[in-house]
């Protein structure tokens, strides 16, 4: 009889002991009774005969996580805080006894990319480097130079993965992908079924899938001998989990490339300051077709008469429009006039979100909804006023001021499956529809020809986030949304702000406001110029979770290297009937940061390292 320590996958719980006649490896996954249920677990190590009594293991699979798997996710765990088990579930286990076919594969078209001479130049550059920052300006062709990597790679016998920010790229991409490569590319994100995910990994298997290309869950795909890993818009916050384990996939495809020894390849129009700051940079200075593209900056907080006027005339003169909100939903929030107050989620301390057409309010951080209410719950006054405008209710007013107009609303509330986000973005690419308005998923790398203006409302809101990277959050979103106009013919950038000499210093070169960006980083003691650490705790009961903050803190001040920034409430103080406190840390170095924290981990707080939310 053998023993073995095993974890339970997707589990916080310790190692447990169990018993089998097989002689297992290390990575083996294999089913387990817990209680009256049969669990799914991997073999951590062989063990001695405990002093207690063992249960049988009860059958074992033929599917298994390899020695970098196991690695990788011991690293994960340590500095990301999260259990073994949880870590090892974010990798796709590899099968057994079937042979990966590595020879190597021809292109499926048997051609590449033409690409320019900056193009090739930026080719030869990054197959020079083990890990480098493609800068490209946005339109600069940067998919093209991805392509010839990724058909390099087949030649060599290699496999790649493309990683993209959130799946509302996946179509476009997919179309792009499959015009080289065929059926050897396969998409892979969280909205795939079970049975698509489990033909998906069959096809990996067997060798006949060689590039996996989707969001950050597609880093952990069990491809063979990976050659190349390309996060593509690198800058982008999707890329950081924000539930255990809090890991950010462009930093883990930099660790899980050098362990591989992979080529990494981080891409973007607008590089995060860490990013540029960290690597070798290749750049592609010029757009693949030069157009005219002309700025307006223009005042208020609302979809007013110039901002109506531009998409009128584009939509009159048969072209296409882009506008971005930071919010959705429809008006954002209701407020009581008379005392100020806004009307709150009663389980979280945040406004309920209303939503117009679907006539009820809705809490985005618990999914509370109620109905649409009319007073006051602090001072009985009536009526509460709206604030904020929504995708909802933007639609509403362009389509009462221009006659004919046909808008896609693309946010998270209209894009709820994969099939619903290809056929918004069907219509749209074959002019069904004439302005595409929403929110953040805007500004993720679409393409299409015939979009001559793009207007940027809400520039303020997010400048005025209490987040470091605030300026950098908004300057990279105006490049982003207006670099998504004026891809083939002249365009015009309307942007609604209050700060048009901030944004304006910059339109021409992105590169010197992160320079600046640098400078106020480095004197302010911020990454990339240290680390940060997110303490948060939430608790049904306040006192305790008051107790437990002091506890903490109390502990951290032993650490003499690590800076407590502040600890109090979180700037929402409750969410699903917690109260939740939190305490920011900083230190110069990350091992005597991870030291504290590790001295201080307790069941009841989560840690997140390199923290992108503040909320």
């Amino acid at each position: 009889m053998r023993y073995y320590d095993v974890l339970l996958l997707r589990s916080s719980a310790p190692a447990l002991t169990y018993h089998g006649e097989e002689n297992l490896q290390a990575g083996s996954i294999v089913s387990v009774p817990l209680h009256t249920a049969l669990k799914e677990a991997v073999i951590l190590r062989q063990t001695h005969k405990p002093e207690f009594e063992t249960a049988s293991i009860a059958s074992v699979s033929e599917r298994f996580y390899a020695p970098e798997q196991i690695e990788l996710a011991k690293f994960i765990a340590e500095y990301y805080f999260s259990s073994l088990g949880e870590a090892i579930s974010l990798f796709l286990p590899f099968r057994k006894q079937r042979e990966v076919n590595s020879e190597k594969l021809i292109v499926n078209s048997g051609k590449v990319p033409t690409l320019t001479d900056s193009q090739q130049n930026a080719y030869e550059a990054l197959m020079q480097k083990d890990k480098a920052l493609l800068f490209g300006v946005t339109g600069s062709g940067k998919t093209e130079i991805f392509i010839a990597l990724m058909a390099q790679m087949l030649c060599e016998g290699k496999p790649s993965i493309f990683l993209m920010p959130e799946i509302s790229l996946t179509p476009q991409m997919e179309k792009r992908l499959r015009a080289y490569f065929g059926e050897q590319v396969a998409m892979w994100h969280s909205k795939l079924t079970k049975k698509k995910k489990e033909s998906i990994l069959e096809d990996i298997y067997s060798g006949k899938v060689r590039i996996v290309a989707g969001a950050r869950s597609a880093l952990f795909v069990p491809l063979k001998d990976v050659g190349l890993i390309i996060v593509d818009e690198e800058h982008d916050d999707s890329y950081k989990a924000m539930t255990r384990p809090r890991y950010h996939a462009r930093d883990v495809a930099v660790l899980m490339g050098s362990r591989l020894g992979a080529k990494v390849v981080l891409a973007s129009a607008t590089p995060s300051v860490s990013t540029y700051c960290k690597y070798d940079v290749v750049r592609l200075e010029n757009a693949y077709i030069q157009t005219k593209k002309t700025y307006r900056f223009i005042p208020g907080d609302s979809i007013n008469t110039p901002i109506l006027g531009a998409i009128e005339k584009h939509f009159k003169a048969k072209d296409q429009s882009l506008l971005f909100l930071p919010t959705r939903g429809n008006f954002k929030y209701l407020y009581c006039e008379k005392c100020g107050k806004t009307h709150l989620c009663p389980y979280c301390s945040v406004g309920m979100a209303l939503h117009r057409n679907k006539r009820h309010l809705k809490c985005h951080y618990c999914n509370f909804t109620e109905a649409i209410q009319d007073t006051c719950t602090y001072c009985g006054h009536q009526p509460l006023k709206s604030e904020r405008m929504g995708t909802a209710e933007a639609i509403e007013v362009i389509e009462n001021a221009i006659d004919g107009i046909t808008i896609e609303q693309f946010d998270k509330d209209a894009i709820t499956t994969p099939k619903k986000l290809e056929q918004a973005l069907k219509r749209f690419e074959s002019a069904q529809s004439d302005l595409l308005l929403g929110t953040q998923m805007l500004s993720k790398g679409h393409d299409y020809a015939n979009i001559t203006l793009s207007v940027i409302m809400g520039l303020d809101y997010i400048l005025g986030l209490a987040d470091y990277r605030a300026r950098e959050r908004a300057m990279s979103l105006l490049f982003q949304i207006a670099g998504r106009s004026g891809r083939a013919k002249e365009a015009e950038v309307v942007v609604q702000t209050g700060d048009a000499e901030f944004f304006q210093s910059y339109l021409e070169d992105y590169e010197r406001f992160i320079k600046d960006e640098l400078d106020f980083l480095k004197m302010a003691h911020y990454p990339p110029f240290a680390s940060l650490a997110r303490i948060l705790i939430a608790h049904k009961d306040e006192s305790k979770a008051a107790k437990i903050v002091l506890d903490t803190v109390t502990k951290l001040k032993a650490f003499e290297e690590v800076q407590i920034v502040g600890h109090g409430k979180a700037p929402v103080e409750k969410i699903a009937g917690k109260y939740r406190f939190a305490v920011l840390l900083r230190a110069e170095n990350r091992v005597p940061l991870l030291k504290a924290l590790h001295g201080v981990d307790r069941r009841e707080i989560e840690i997140d390292m390199d923290p992108v939310e503040f909320s």
